[in-house]
């Protein structure tokens, strides 16, 4: 049996999932990043396989969506989502630490996931906090600049009413070098990473990120990063990717 919560750290809403009877228990943690303009709850069945195998999940809701959005509804070409990252990133450590203090999650055992711009997100987390002990990137892309780059000249774009501004955008891409893992790869520093990707995904491109992972699995610092592909898949998490997750940091977490 699952339990869950919903809660608000330091003004941020949340999902909390965790085993039935263990609500008070330090558990190993993992925080799950949903999508851009998705919301905490569709990250539910995440933080179910998370928490049947043990593990406290927490769902935040990502800066602009859910209950956090004023009632306004993001479209897909929005200028924001970068900026939607950076909060996510801020506010990663506050619930760290709260959850820690508070006696509910393992410090030795704290891991980070998401899908789509979670798991941006979740790649540029690994280039910031080093007490990240593992991590699943589920269709996600580890190169910020040039997924923006891939963005402003992608179908995402088409039609955009708001005016180009290239010196902006050349702040904005310097902006991301930071967390940029591709730029910083041995920030992995020898963790258990694991991506995840269909090779038919039209919203975040398959094969720069599975680039990526070739270009770095024989690297002492990727000892432990795995892939795995979904021939024909879309951009969509199927249930069985899930699973993996959460197998996943039951075996590294």
């Amino acid at each position: 049996m699952i339990s869950i919560k919903s809660v608000t750290v330091a003004g941020l809403p949340l999902l909390e999932v965790a085993p039935l009877g263990k609500e008070t228990d330090e558990l190993p943690t993992v925080v799950f990043y949903h999508g851009w303009t998705n919301h905490k709850e569709s990250s539910l069945v995440n933080g179910y396989e998370l928490a049947k195998r043990g593990f406290r999940a927490l769902l935040p809701e990502a800066h602009l969506h859910g209950e956090r959005s004023a009632g306004e509804l993001l479209e897909k070409d929005s200028p924001e989502f970068w900026d939607v990252i950076a909060h996510s990133l801020a506010e990663l450590p506050v619930l760290k630490d709260h959850y820690i203090q508070m006696g509910l999650s393992d410090p030795n055992r704290f891991g980070v996931s998401g899908l789509s711009m979670g798991g941006i997100t979740t790649c540029a987390a690994l280039t910031q906090f080093p007490w990240i002990k593992a991590a699943v990137v589920l269709m996600g892309s580890p190169s910020p600049v040039s997924f923006s780059k891939w963005l402003l000249s992608s179908k995402w774009v088409e039609g955009m009413n708001a005016p180009f501004n290239e010196a902006d955008y050349a702040k904005e891409l310097a902006a991301l070098q930071p967390i940029s893992l591709d730029a910083q790869p041995e920030a992995i520093a020898g963790r258990p990473v694991h991506f995840w990707h269909g090779t038919k995904d039209d919203l975040v491109p398959y094969q720069p990120t599975f680039d990526f992972y070739q270009s770095i699995k024989d690297q002492p610092y990727a000892e432990n990063v795995s892939f795995t592909t979904t021939v024909g898949a879309g951009h969509k998490v199927p249930y069985l990717a899930s699973v993996e997750m959460a197998e996943f940091f039951l075996k590294h977490l």
